[in-house]
């Protein structure tokens, strides 16, 4: 999933590598409904939507303004990995996501390079001119001048341009984001713009969509930025649930299967989550049965999921299961099964 990009200090040296003509002048001159200037909405649109995205590798730097730029040399968790491509991202994961009850730590060998939003190359020499980029972004985000990656626009796409008298002075194709960023910082005050329609894009759901005019760009921007709100906000729950199950022992207080309450099958049992992603399943009664072992996970889109997997013919094999979190709190955990809400467990913590 890409999450929100954000707008970087530095000034704009990009070169506008896109094709400008000449064309007679259109028959929409001065009428046309999609005609902006470099300071309306429109602009402030398609500039930040046409921003260098540096999401990707945030659990890496911090930092959603910059991409790191490969090869590199990172200390992860104390273990150094050497990155060269966003292939070796898993490798850094791994590491991360072996325990979820620590506190990640990544250092860099510095000198190391990144893009910024608007596209320029910085070498970045030590931890503070990486903090101080950092800085940077928190601010953008206190000044809501955040960039949005929710929604890709597909290209090449057509600019009309006209003069401040509304007379059309020739058109551009644009190939890139890169070339798009570059046009719209680039606009004079005495220079309008409007975007020949129908354009195509593709939503962060992967919804591919049509775009007719200005109006529904920004309707789209809309719907998609909240979409990514609703995510973020899943994944904050997600953390949340996680932490509330790690390292916590808990009983079956309620499972619910075609209206029954099946939950006194579990009496015996305790269901511990450890801090590396294992349940056990302890027989408080008798400890001959032995323990039971599985593994869980816990993931987010719009709503926050619990896998539970336990070997099938044992005597937990039902606890197993896709589950959507429905409520929780520190000491109770109600889960629906992601295929049939009817389906109920409620764990108790002990």
């Amino acid at each position: 999933m890409k999450k929100l990009k954000l707008i970087t200090v530095f000034a704009l040296t990009a070169i506008l590598g896109f094709t400008s003509c000449q064309s007679e002048e259109s028959s929409e001159v001065g009428s046309n409904p999609n005609t902006n200037s470099s300071t309306s909405p429109t602009a402030s649109n398609y500039e930040r939507a046409a921003m260098n995205d540096g999401s990707d590798d945030d659990f890496l730097d911090g930092n959603a303004c910059t991409e790191l730029l490969f090869p590199l040399t990172a200390n992860v968790n104390g273990q150094q990995i050497i990155i060269v491509s966003k292939l070796d991202f898993s490798a850094v994961l791994n590491i991360m996501g072996a325990f979820n009850d620590d506190s990640d730590s990544v250092t860099f060998n510095f000198p190391i390079s990144v893009i910024t939003s608007s596209y320029i190359e910085v070498i970045v020499n030590n931890q503070a001119e990486l903090d101080a980029l950092n800085e940077e972004c928190e601010n953008a985000v206190s000044q809501e001048e955040d960039a949005i990656s929710c929604i890709d626009i597909q290209f090449p796409v057509t600019i009309l341009t006209y003069s401040v008298n509304f007379e059309q002075t020739g058109s551009v194709v644009v190939q890139s984001e890169e070339q798009l960023y570059t046009f719209m910082t680039g606009l004079q005050s005495d220079e309008l713009f409007a975007v020949e329609y129908p354009i195509s894009a593709t939503l962060s759901n992967e919804t591919n969509i049509q775009i007719n005019s200005d109006i529904e760009f920004q309707n789209s921007i809309t719907e998609c930025v909240q979409f990514e709100e609703q995510e973020a906000e899943a994944e904050d729950t997600a953390i949340e649930v996680e932490a509330i199950l790690s390292g916590a022992t808990f009983k079956v207080d309620t499972f619910i299967i075609a209206g029954v309450n099946s939950a006194s099958d579990y009496i015996d049992w305790s269901i511990e989550f450890t801090n590396d992603l294992k349940v056990v399943a302890t027989n408080v009664v008798n400890a001959a049965l032995g323990d039971v072992e599985g593994t869980y996970t816990v993931s987010s889109e719009i709503e926050v999921f619990v896998n539970i997997a336990f070997a099938s013919n044992t005597a937990v094999s039902t606890l197993g299961n896709d589950w959507v979190v429905d409520s929780y709190s520190n000491t109770l955990i109600t889960f629906k099964s992601k295929t049939d809400a009817s389906v109920m467990l409620v764990f108790k913590k002990i």
